[in-house]
């Protein structure tokens, strides 16, 4: 009998995160599924603790420097069940999420390969329901804050029950496996962003729609610390480039107007930063190393991958 569901979860040596999602996948789920956890760069004894723990996920362990797509696709590779639910350990149910997706995007026209809930913060506060169709003006707008997309008043957010969007949001979605698989799972050229956007773009030119359910609600509490952690003076370079790279596809010109933009921008937010770390200490003192090291790289040929080694420790 085929799987129902393989839920994949990359989880980067943090238990605190991972606990409460696993816990609360065995709690709502009643489908037939198999979970994977990428195990990225765990310690040994949290990687035999989690084990001990929670002896029916499959851990994969990572241990090379992988970024998001690559981690996911270690998983999503091994995958057998029909569908796909990619999800971020900084995630909890408190409802059945994955089995309401599933019975909804059964019902949906054969056309409709993705469908995600409705994702809120730890406070109740409404975090995504949908996201527009994004653009390379779109993206250079938003940069001279002149478009902003939890303002898009598009028909694909923040619509009511079951509707169509247009992108996902890479924390949770419910995919089919053999379209998710068609297209080569995640586009490895994108280390931490916009891989979710590339997927869901990537779709909608083939044919295929993505869908939300508002009714379906998941916790993320992605950004609950007000410390910021030392990893982001690596992510914020590496995903820059990477969101250079997909707004301007195959335009050389685009790229190069958009990064002396981007450069520029970096060049005064560290300024800013820097006179703020009196005020604000480490965290100031973390984001304006990050934006310096956009300005470092975002003009250069290097990949996001090769920008997240250069800086990572």
């Amino acid at each position: 009998m085929m799987i129902d569901v393989s839920i994949v979860i990359v989880c980067m040596n943090n238990l605190k995160n991972l606990y409460p999602c696993l816990k609360s996948i065995k709690q709502h789920t009643s489908l037939t599924y198999e979970c994977f956890v990428v195990a990225y760069l765990f310690t040994k004894e949290n990687l035999k603790k989690v084990r001990n723990d929670f002896p029916w996920v499959k851990f994969i362990e990572s241990n090379q420097i992988r970024g998001f797509s690559e981690n996911n696709n270690l998983a999503l590779r091994q995958a057998q069940g029909r569908y796909c639910f990619v999800l971020n350990d900084d995630t909890e149910m408190k409802m059945p999420v994955i089995d309401c997706l599933f019975n909804q995007i059964e019902r949906l026209p054969e056309r409709v390969a993705i469908i995600s809930p409705k994702t809120v913060f730890g406070d109740g506060r409404l975090q995504s329901c949908g996201r527009p169709k994004l653009t390379y003006w779109k993206f250079l707008l938003g940069m001279f804050k002149l478009y902003n997309e939890g303002k898009d008043k598009s028909r694909y957010v923040n619509q009511n029950g079951v509707f169509q969007s247009y992108n996902i949001v890479g924390a949770a979605f419910l995919i089919k496996t053999d379209i998710f698989r068609r297209i080569g799972f995640f586009n490895e050229r994108y280390f931490f962003c916009p891989e979710d956007i590339e997927v869901s773009t990537l779709l909608n030119k083939k044919g295929y729609e993505v869908y939300v359910d508002s009714d379906v609600v998941l916790y993320h509490y992605e950004g609950g610390s007000y410390k910021i952690s030392k990893t982001r003076m690596a992510t914020m370079p590496a995903g820059t480039m990477g969101s250079l790279l997909f707004y301007s596809g195959n335009s050389h010109l685009k790229r190069i107007i958009t990064a002396r933009i981007i450069k520029l921008q970096a060049f005064l937010k560290c300024q800013y930063w820097k006179r703020k770390v009196h005020h604000d200490g480490d965290n100031a003192a973390i984001m304006a190393s990050a934006f310096r090291n956009v300005y470092d790289t975002i003009c250069t040929e290097m990949t996001p991958k090769e920008i997240f080694i250069k800086y990572f420790n």
